[in-house]
C-alpha cells in the first residue's frame, strides 16, 4: 500500500453521560494529518449519526477507509456499519481486540421493550466478525464495502506494530486527551 493512503480512525473515551469521540486521519506511513471530535450519549442511540456527521464535517475526500473501535461505544450506543458505509461512501471496518460470544445477551440484560428491540435490530444487521492475525496479535474485524482479501491487506498496512491499527491508536489517545483537557459532565 502506498505511504500516503489515508484512513480515519474513530475511538472513544467516556466519563459520565457523554462519550467523547475522536477521529484521527492517519496515513499508512503513520503520519497523522487531521482530527475531528464530537460526543454521543452514553446508553443512547446517536452514535451512528454522530460518526457520519464527523466524517462529513471533516470533509476529507482523500480518506479511503473508516476504522471504528468496535461497534458498541458509549455503553451499547450501537454503530450501524452498513448505514455508515452508505452515508460516507467508503469502506467501513470495525476492529475489536477481544474474543466475544456476541452482544445479544448483554443487550438483553441491559435493555428491554423498544430500547432492546431497536438495538437488536441494529446489531443483527451487522456483518459477522472474523478473526485476523496481525503480527502476533489477533483482531476481530467486521467490514462493509470491501472484500475480505482487501480487509486483511488494509488492516495489516495500517498496523505497523502491535495489534492496534494506527488510526485507532491515535484516535483513542486523542479522545482520552480531549476528556482530560475538557472534562465531562461527571467532573
Amino acid at each position: 500500500m502506498k505511504a500516503g493512503v489515508r484512513a480515519l480512525g474513530l475511538a472513544e473515551s467516556f466519563r459520565g453521560a457523554e462519550s467523547t469521540l475522536a477521529g484521527a486521519v492517519v496515513r499508512a506511513d503513520r503520519v497523522a494529518d487531521g482530527f475531528v471530535f464530537d460526543t454521543c450519549t452514553v446508553g443512547g442511540t446517536d452514535a451512528t449519526e454522530t460518526v457520519t456527521a464527523m466524517v462529513d464535517r471533516l470533509g476529507r475526500e482523500d480518506v479511503r477507509y473508516v476504522f471504528l473501535a468496535g461497534i458498541a461505544p458509549a455503553w451499547f450506543n450501537l454503530l450501524d456499519l452498513p448505514a455508515i458505509c452508505d452515508a460516507v461512501d467508503r469502506p467501513v471496518l470495525s476492529i475489536a481486540f477481544e474474543e466475544s460470544s456476541g452482544l445479544e445477551s448483554a443487550l438483553r440484560d441491559a435493555f428491554s421493550d423498544d430500547a432492546l428491540d431497536e438495538r437488536l435490530a441494529i446489531y443483527r444487521r451487522q456483518p459477522d466478525r472474523r478473526r485476523l492475525s496481525v503480527d502476533d496479535e489477533t483482531l476481530f474485524v467486521r467490514a462493509v464495502g470491501i472484500d475480505d482479501d482487501e480487509v486483511d491487506e488494509v488492516v495489516r498496512a495500517f498496523t505497523p506494530e502491535g495489534g492496534r491499527p494506527e488510526p485507532l491508536r491515535v484516535a483513542r489517545l486523542a479522545a482520552r486527551g480531549a476528556d482530560d483537557a475538557f472534562g465531562s459532565d461527571a467532573d
